[in-house]
């Protein structure tokens, strides 16, 4: 893997972002989206991650330009979900397969874990998504099922898989907030 840095995204990383989650939206079956969002929304939801505390990071090259970004953003509003996080990755189709979505998930998982979070769950679209489930698994994370054909996307019905990884000392230990 060339030499990429890993660190929190800052505003100037937004275009970029969201030139690469626009591709994906338009391409793939990773985001259930079906328009992209523009620069002014993928702004709003940043500042609501960072302002929770919870990670957002991007995958620098040497000559800095970004190559993925992942964050860990709430798995339910719901108060008693607070310390569960659900993982999303994106890599700019260049740099696929040269090992930052592992990269970037284990650094979720460590800054996660930092910021006292108990699970991590990801939400896989479409079950075919081989290399998702297996960076995922590869971290720790277990199956633990799949909704068939809870989304309909490019004139298909696609499945999402569930996977779970305990972060810290999981359920182990009772938090005191």
């Amino acid at each position: 893997m060339t030499a990429f840095s890993l660190r929190p995204t800052v505003a100037g990383d937004l275009g970029v972002i969201q030139r690469i989650y626009a591709h994906h939206v338009l391409t793939g079956l990773a985001s259930f989206e079906e328009t992209p969002p523009d620069i002014d929304e993928l702004t709003r939801r940043w500042r609501s991650i960072a302002e929770m505390g919870l990670p957002y990071v991007v995958a620098e090259g040497p000559g800095g330009e970004i190559a993925g970004y992942a964050y860990a953003s709430p798995y339910r509003p719901r108060s008693a979900y607070r310390f569960t996080v659900e993982d999303s990755i994106y890599l700019d189709p260049a740099f696929q397969g040269q090992g930052l979505g592992r990269a970037l998930l284990a650094r979720l998982i460590a800054d996660a874990t930092a910021c006292g979070k108990r699970q991590m769950i990801a939400v896989i679209g479409d079950s075919a998504n081989a290399a998702s489930i297996g960076v995922h698994r590869a971290l720790g994370f277990e199956m633990t099922g799949t909704f068939k054909g809870i989304g309909r996307k490019f004139g298909r019905w696609v499945d999402t898989v569930l996977m779970q990884r305990a972060l810290g000392d999981g359920v182990a230990s009772t938090p005191t907030n």
